[in-house]
């Protein structure tokens, strides 16, 4: 019963995304085909993560798993059932002295599981000016471990006008999702210097009157 309701509670998010952002996916450099990935995207909205998800075609979306926060998503009923039933969030506990389990342990279970990810590099939303917060060092982390997976700089537009933060009810405006061409970590780069292509990667998929400097 419970993944009948699942199934049905995510169809309907879908549904309801579209309605109110007309949500649509640019495939600028990568194409929606079902290979193995970790999404990395800029984050400004509790809804940054249902807009990726939406837009991905139905096979790919099965496989995808969010990289999300715990303490977000289990503190009630609804979020729980959402985030661990219905997308099947990888959920990582942000408060240190709470974890009995390392976040980048799980990250890298689910990849070994065969999930693509969704992540948010920022490390939370970002409530700033700034086009881009700094990058934490978890993507480098996947990338290094893993380089066979591909990653995909990912542009996500206008949702934070659409439900900005402390906000419950949307306002209904058009969005789009630009997915970009999967980089990985190159032979003998830092960790600086990959998170710094990884930042410009996500960049140069903004629309270019939002486009500012890192």
């Amino acid at each position: 019963m419970k993944p009948f309701l699942a199934r049905l509670t995510g169809g309907a998010i879908i549904l309801f995304a579209r309605f109110i952002t007309a949500v649509r996916a640019i495939w600028d450099g990568a194409d929606p085909v079902p290979r193995q990935r970790v999404y990395f995207a800029n984050h400004a909205s509790n809804g940054d993560t249902i807009l990726i998800w939406t837009v991905l075609p139905t096979a790919m979306r099965a496989r995808t798993r969010p990289v999300a926060a715990a303490d977000y998503w289990l503190t009630s009923p609804i979020r729980r059932f959402i985030g661990q039933d219905v997308l099947n969030a990888v959920l990582i506990d942000r408060r240190v002295e709470q974890r009995d389990h390392s976040p980048m342990d799980l990250i890298l279970e689910a990849v070994d599981d065969g999930a693509s990810l969704i992540i948010f590099p920022e490390g939370g939303r970002n409530t700033t000016e700034t086009s881009l917060l700094p990058f934490k060092s978890g993507i480098y982390n996947i990338a290094s471990a893993r380089p066979q997976v591909d990653l995909v700089p990912v542009w996500i537009e206008n949702l934070n006008s659409v439900m900005p933060k402390g906000k419950i009810i949307p306002i209904p405006l058009l969005c789009t999702v630009t997915f970009g061409a999967p980089i990985h970590v190159e032979e003998g780069e830092t960790r600086e210097a990959f998170l710094t292509r990884a930042q410009a990667a996500v960049l140069a998929l903004a629309p270019k009157t939002e486009e500012a400097e890192i």
